[in-house]
């Protein structure tokens, strides 16, 4: 079945764009194969779109008829104030706009839509939510290493590294002492720093890390490591933003998952 006709078999349940209306959506890892049928949907119903760094040239091919802006927020490099991005939301709905807000991942998963959802409550306009793939999960199955296994992990931390090293930073050793699997999100700066906490706290520095560099797009690339080393390596190899950090034993699987008898015929 095609989108066309899967969007035409969904067409029913649907909900309505109305003008005036936000949507706040999730554009999934990067690639649009990782879109929603309801993603997809919006894209060609919106007036306009605001859409952050991470949402690709790709996706927004799905949306030729809508007015495109560009919200930057991508960490360690000029982005728009979000204070501004929300007010821009509100403008544009009172202008009878049907706004879609795109965010990389989930919207709600380190994307701030609860703050611009919360704002929007409050200026009496209505909203939507529509979920995306987070990135973590996507990446992590993109390079065939599983967030949780049976026997290895009970539990998984998605956590941001963005504020390492500050007043409202994590409880770094708090984490490593669950022995659970932390994902992190805006790590990749502030890498030699949760690294160096984490083994503080009681983490092994031979706990297995992964750094996965713009995951699912043509430009994906893996490192593994450990936790002692993977801020060298990650330096070394020249990896940047955006980038994923996971770090515990579930790394290990990826080595029998990736064998050749793992492939795809």
């Amino acid at each position: 079945m095609t989108i066309a006709a899967a969007l035409a078999n969904l067409a029913s349940r649907l909900p309505t764009f109305e003008p005036g209306h936000v949507w706040l959506a999730g554009a999934g890892p990067g690639d649009p194969r990782y879109l929603t049928l309801e993603v997809i949907d919006a894209l060609g119903k919106a007036d306009v779109i605001v859409h952050d760094a991470l949402v690709s040239e790709d996706v927004l091919a799905f949306a030729p008829q809508a007015k495109v802006l560009y919200a930057g927020k991508r960490g360690g490099k000029p982005s728009t104030a979000q204070d501004d991005i929300t007010l821009s939301l509100i403008r544009l709905a009172r202008e009878g706009h049907r706004v879609l807000r795109l965010k990389g991942g989930d919207p709600f998963i380190f994307g701030r839509g609860g703050e611009e959802a919360e704002a929007l409550v409050k200026a009496g306009i209505p909203f939507r939510v529509l979920p995306g793939m987070t990135s973590a999960l996507a990446a992590l199955a993109s390079v065939r290493i599983p967030a949780t296994m049976r026997g290895i992990s009970k539990a998984i931390t998605l956590a941001t590294g963005h504020a390492a090293g500050t007043e409202d930073d994590l409880d770094w050793a708090a984490l490593a002492r669950t022995g659970e699997p932390i994902v992190v999100y805006m790590g990749l700066k502030n890498l030699d720093l949760i690294s160096r906490l984490l083994i503080e706290g009681g983490r092994a520095s031979e706990t297995p890390v992964a750094v996965i560099m713009a995951a699912t797009t043509g430009e994906e690339r893996l490192l593994t490591a450990t936790l002692a080393t993977v801020a060298g390596e990650v330096e070394r190899q020249g990896f940047a933003a955006p980038a994923l950090i996971v770090i515990g034993e579930i790394v290990l699987m990826r080595d029998l998952l990736a064998s050749p008898a793992g492939e795809t015929p």
